[in-house]
């Protein structure tokens, strides 16, 4: 608590109080800790950053994202940003449910997830940072081989097949436009009438059929939830090249939080086993890859 105590020191609406003034709740996070707390009855939500995470985390673009976000009613409001770190205080969004994998399976939460991501991928506003997946990879790679990691078996093997992929997205670029890039079910929050969607951290202007693919893979949808959420999204049946890229991106979010996964363990986080979430994403990603109709959709990309 003693570190806690310093954050909030640094935070003028925290200034001065204590962790039991507050009535600390630990909430959720991977990499992140995240605290509920209380200020004259009116709830929030404290960020404070994971070690090693400024090594794959650029701040100040986060900032400008979140607050964008925040403009377009996507995200929870933003009260404070260190920019140095990442401590970050916001609004907590009460009567809210906090999405998991399976409770976000329901058809109408799959629906209401399409309509936030399309409300910040139509924002008037653009992010201060490019999601670039195979830059990120190559940056990842970098960090890893300057720390003499080991990948998963195969890993290597299995990029230079991305390579079709790649060649594919490059020869029908899309516009870019604000995506969260990493929506995980937990970062979804459900009112029952909207959902938000918060931690902004990895966001970046990209394709926006990225965020569909990774939330689709994250939270392991059936093709019927695939369905539902491209129809939600395109307010009718969706065209092949797009259900194309929303399939590829599966593969590719894999093997790139694959690799994210052992920076995690090169780094010490003992949040959980990233080890075996690095290899079970690996494995994941070979399977989709393996699929009989993965060409098929790198095709349609091609055909536009």
């Amino acid at each position: 608590m003693e570190k806690v105590h310093e954050k909030l020191s640094r935070i003028p609406l925290l200034a001065g109080k204590s962790p039991d003034e507050l009535g600390l709740q630990r909430l959720g996070g991977l990499t992140n800790q995240n605290y509920k707390l209380t200020v004259d009855g009116k709830n929030y939500v404290l960020r404070i950053p994971g070690e090693g995470t400024g090594e794959f985390i650029d701040r100040k673009s986060e900032e400008h994202n979140a607050a964008i976000a925040s403009a377009a009613g996507v995200n929870a409001e933003i009260l404070f940003f260190d920019a140095t770190d990442g401590l970050q205080l916001c609004r907590f969004i009460d009567g809210a449910e906090t999405m998991n994998a399976d409770t976000l399976k329901d058809l109408g939460k799959v629906a209401r997830a399409a309509r936030a991501l399309r409300d910040i991928h139509t924002f008037d506003g653009r992010f201060a940072s490019r999601f670039d997946v195979f830059a990120m990879m190559d940056d990842y790679l970098d960090i890893l081989a300057k720390k003499n990691a080991t990948l998963p078996e195969g890993f290597a093997e299995v990029q230079k097949e991305a390579e079709a992929v790649r060649e594919a997205l490059d020869l029908r670029p899309v516009e870019l436009v604000p995506c969260h890039c990493d929506p995980l079910a937990e970062n979804f929050l459900d009112t029952g009438e909207r959902m938000y969607l918060v931690d902004w951290e990895y966001a970046g202007n990209n394709d926006p059929m990225w965020d569909l693919g990774d939330l689709a893979i994250e939270v392991e949808f059936t093709p019927e939830q695939d369905s539902a959420l491209m129809e939600a999204y395109f307010d009718g049946p969706a065209p092949a090249s797009q259900v194309g890229r929303m399939v590829i991106y599966k593969a590719m979010c894999d093997l790139l939080w694959s690799a994210w996964g052992v920076i995690q363990v090169v780094n010490d986080n003992t949040v959980e086993d990233f080890w075996a979430y690095a290899t079970m994403r690996f494995e994941r990603c070979k399977r989709i890859m393996a699929q009989p109709d993965f060409p098929a959709h790198i095709q349609a990309i091609r055909e536009g």
